[in-house]
């Protein structure tokens, strides 16, 4: 194990994130970084049996608690019930007004919503399921296999809401970092799941071309351009913060400043999803070091345990 980074060293590194565009800080809503490379060594049935597993709680949580679904039923109700209000307000948007281009005023566009589909709108805890239960991290091959699979099942609630949107006439978008060539194998599982798919050009995936727009790893900024230029944004749904608004520099400090600045929009016009299997605020509390064996990323994150406050 390598040791772990002295304050002074991450507080450097923290600074040059600031200074640059993030490439990717989470997986698998992220998967042009993975997460972390698959393990070298071969999972056993007693390894995989008795070994610790950081996600173990927390994928037994959101499959087997009547409290996760009682809290996403929660939010996408709410949600529901702000709807009328949203469509009555011609200014309403749910963009923040840098990511609103002059050229295409909100007023006057047809409405939707946007919504993350990953652990947003679709459960993906058989996977989350798998990985614990081998031993293994995330990585692309299996992420891949699991999308061709088409199994994932709606996350509690959101028929309800995305089918009382669709009867209001507003469209549903999903800005997902699920790659482009998952389209088709995402779009049906959609269709299967019972959510509304208006046309292929509803999936704004990783690698989507904005005209315009430089587009930065896994950020979503250029497709929410992208979103705003033909709609008007009702509402934003996702797990992560990073599908609201842009988050330059993954750390606490700098998560904690764009909860503060933004706070007043969730509940009204973003909508977020319980997700704690895996997301950009795991990466945050250990300097974004993916690169870093597993055992130390587990160390650092046992460090940054608040034990008083």
């Amino acid at each position: 194990m390598r040791a772990i980074a002295p304050a002074a060293t991450l507080l450097a590194a923290a600074l040059v994130l600031a200074a640059c565009k993030p490439t990717s800080f989470t997986a698998p809503d992220g998967a042009a970084q993975p997460a972390a490379a698959p393990s070298t060594e071969p999972a056993t049935a007693t390894s995989a049996a008795t070994g610790a597993d950081d996600n173990l709680n927390a994928v037994l949580w959101v499959q087997r608690s009547a409290e996760y679904q009682a809290n996403a039923i929660s939010i996408f109700r709410a949600a529901a019930d702000h709807l009328d209000a949203a469509l009555a307000q011609a200014n309403w948007d749910a963009l923040v007004p840098a990511e609103r281009e002059q050229a295409a005023p909100a007023a006057g566009l047809e409405p939707a919503v946007i919504m993350d589909i990953d652990e947003t709108v679709l459960d993906n805890s058989p996977y989350q399921a798998r990985l614990v239960g081998n031993g293994l991290e995330y990585d692309e091959v299996t992420w891949d296999q699991w999308v061709a699979e088409k199994k994932a099942r709606p996350v509690p609630g959101v028929l309800a809401f995305a089918k009382a949107a669709e009867a209001k006439g507003v469209t549903i978008l999903y800005l997902s970092n699920r790659a482009v060539h998952l389209q088709e194998a995402t779009l049906a599982n959609l269709r299967e799941a019972g959510l509304p798919v208006k046309d292929d050009s509803v999936f704004l995936g990783l690698g989507t071309h904005v005209e315009g727009c430089e587009q930065n790893g896994s950020e979503k900024l250029c497709r929410r351009r992208l979103a705003g230029r033909e709609y008007r944004v009702l509402m934003q749904f996702g797990d992560q913060l990073g599908d609201f608004v842009e988050v330059v520099a993954n750390t606490p400090e700098a998560r904690a400043a764009l909860l503060e600045e933004y706070r007043d929009w969730f509940g009204e016009r973003w909508w977020m999803l319980a997700n704690p299997t895996y997301g950009s605020w795991e990466p945050a509390v250990f300097n974004n070091a993916w690169s870093e064996p597993r055992e130390a990323r587990r160390a650092m994150k046992r460090e940054a345990l608040l034990h008083e406050k």
